[in-house]
């Protein structure tokens, strides 16, 4: 796959849950959002668009969700937030994934209310043995600078696997 998949590509990729495993979003570093987890159910297919629910942890245990849609433009997608998030939009875009398209790198960009960031998903239900060796010796496939690999924290002990998140 090339490291920025087409929005026909993405469309194929992207439904389904993933577990951010790695990032240097402060959102998801602060102790008030944890297990942060992305997941996409495709509405339509041209333009290519998504139905978002970013869903965490609290730090008393609770699951918050963030709907929102995300719109193809270009080479990424604005994302437009649902109900008295409507007026937020923001824009993110694949940067890179793993041979397989179980591993993916997303990059956000600044808005008025978060910073711009990098994430490293793995698809819900996949283990992925060294993620963080597997990233280090591909980060030209991963869409990533040096410096960009150096700021992510891993989260590996922090993802939702198993008990501690049951629908």
């Amino acid at each position: 796959m090339p490291t920025a998949p087409n929005d026909s590509d993405l469309a194929a990729i992207l439904p389904g849950t993933w577990n951010v495993r790695s990032t240097n979003s402060p959102l998801w570093l602060d102790s008030e959002h944890t297990s942060p987890r992305f997941t996409f159910t495709l509405q339509r297919e041209n333009p290519l668009t998504l139905r978002e629910d970013v869903s965490y942890l609290t730090a008393d245990g609770a699951e918050k969700h963030v709907l929102g849609v995300d719109k193809w433009a270009d080479d990424g997608f604005v994302r437009h937030g649902k109900g008295l998030r409507s007026l937020r939009r923001g824009r993110w875009s694949i940067v890179g994934a793993n041979d397989d398209s179980t591993v993916l790198a997303i990059r956000s960009h600044r808005t008025l209310v978060r910073h711009a960031g990098l994430e490293v998903l793995v698809r819900e239900g996949v283990e992925i043995a060294e993620l963080r060796s597997l990233v280090a010796r591909n980060t030209e496939q991963f869409g990533l600078s040096a410096e960009d690999f150096a700021s992510l924290t891993w989260l590996d002990s922090i993802t939702r696997a198993g008990a501690q998140h049951a629908e």
